[in-house]
């Protein structure tokens, strides 16, 4: 069960694998947007409640167990227990579904970054706005389709070279790097007149945005941007976790996944908002605010093509670091189950991953006529709410039902692998919580979800 494999070759490098992971292009244009729609902190004291009390703990279930067995998720599944192997399928299915439309979010982050070197996109001498460029860019399906594949031919190259040579050396120098830009994009945000009243609208306790939305659709929302954000219910972390050694417990390392990931986005914010009311530019929500807005604020801004340069960088990074962990997952129950050659899997996966992405490339252009949710809704729109709706709360509900109930894993089983080794261990007077209310709170907001959605 507990079998031999690769390793970190460092608790630093496993924390900033786990940390990129995490730190994805949803902390950067979902968090800050729903914060200051949903009430500023208001809306950020709903989502660290339900970070702490339903992330954390999915995160810690999802590390334990791929600890235990020294497998992905598939493999861990049917290494725990034979009752329950059906479960490892959606587990294989979620990084494809994830990476879909990931890969082509992080081609059209590559795409802004190469067209701002070469002087087009922003600055004094650009010759579109944010709005007709991203327009044009969306009606390409061969750019789309094209740059799609080059993020995933970057994937492709730091994952095929193993984990402590791979993803831990691009998360050692990546994270730190990505860290750096933010402090520094932010100082440069702050520092534009008139940039106090975005700071004020972002972060000022404003409860009457939270009456006027509801408190329902802020917790659902909150709830659907942690499972996002924090990279849980995919098996992403369990793939870390199976790489991880028994030296230190796994609480305290889940503790700093998520209170990294949740400063990250909430330092995005002050990049967002500072500029967008610097410059009397609306804040928009989803890709329109950073294809759209901020390059809007890049083109009149002195010295935008250096400042657009550095997020766009800065948005690559954070893009890479969260699917090369998504990759993981899939490429090891290739080695694992199969036995397949990691450079082989790796490449066969990059391919089958690539054309699973067309349909979100198309989406746009040649698909544009496919509106799966109703007028003005995209393939993206629909992958978005599979994911985010559907996918990310239901394998977190796996997890932790496998982690409590006997005829999984086992409460007892769970506590003394996520204990294992020095450091912070699990509060086990959660128990009853995390076995009986939290399934249950998961279950209640993820009906509601549709609710709210399909029955307005």
């Amino acid at each position: 069960m507990e079998t031999k494999r690769a390793s970190w070759a460092s608790n630093l490098g496993f924390l900033m694998a786990a940390i990129g992971s995490a730190v994805g292009l949803g902390n950067i244009w979902g968090f800050p947007y729903k914060m200051g729609k949903s009430g500023g902190f208001a809306y950020l004291a709903v989502y660290a409640l339900l970070a702490i009390f339903v992330g954390f703990i999915v995160m810690a279930s999802e590390l334990a167990m791929g600890r235990k067995t020294g497998q992905g998720a598939m493999g861990t599944y049917h290494a725990l227990t034979k009752k329950f192997r059906w479960i490892g399928w959606l587990a294989l299915f979620s990084p494809f579904a994830v990476m879909g439309f990931y890969a082509v979010l992080g081609g059209y982050c590559i795409e802004y970054m190469a067209l701002n070197l070469s002087n087009f996109a922003f600055g004094s001498e650009s010759l579109a706005t944010g709005g007709e460029l991203f327009a044009a860019m969306l009606s390409n399906p061969a750019g789309a389709v094209l740059f799609a594949a080059l993020f995933l031919a970057l994937c492709y190259l730091i994952n095929r070279s193993g984990i402590s040579g791979g993803i831990e050396k691009f998360n050692n120098v990546g994270m730190p790097t990505l860290f750096v830009m933010l402090v520094v994009i932010i100082i440069r945000s702050l520092t534009l007149p008139g940039a106090e009243a975005g700071v004020s609208f972002y972060l000022s306790p404003d409860p009457s945005k939270l009456e006027k939305t509801g408190l329902f659709p802020v917790i659902n929302a909150a709830m659907n941007q942690a499972f996002f954000t924090l990279s849980v219910g995919i098996g992403a972390m369990c793939i870390f976790g199976s790489y991880q050694s028994r030296d230190r417990s796994l609480t305290g390392e889940a503790m700093w996944i998520m209170g990294l990931d949740t400063f990250v986005a909430l330092m995005a914010g002050l990049i967002i908002f500072p500029a967008c009311f610097a410059f009397g530019v609306e804040p928009g929500a989803g890709p329109g605010l950073v294809f759209v807005t901020l390059p809007n604020i890049f083109n009149v801004m002195a010295g935008g093509r250096l400042w657009g340069t550095l997020f766009f960088i800065f948005m690559s990074f954070a893009a890479l670091s969260t699917v090369i962990a998504v990759f993981e997952n899939i490429i090891s129950y290739s080695a694992d189950v199969w036995g397949m050659e990691r450079r082989r899997a790796t490449w066969l996966h990059a391919v089958g991953i690539w054309l699973f992405s067309l349909p979100c490339a198309l989406g746009f252009n040649l698909l544009a006529g496919f509106q799966p949710l109703g007028p003005g809704t995209s393939v993206l729109d629909l992958e978005d709410f599979l994911i985010s709706n559907n996918i990310l709360p239901l394998g977190g509900l796996f997890f932790l039902l496998f982690c409590c109930l006997r005829r999984g894993w086992g409460w007892d089983n769970f506590i003394a692998e996520v204990d294992q080794g020095t450091g912070m261990k699990f509060p086990r007077w959660l128990r009853g919580y995390v076995t009986y209310v939290l399934p249950c709170l998961i279950i209640f907001v993820f009906v509601m979800g549709y609710v709210d959605k399909f029955c307005k």
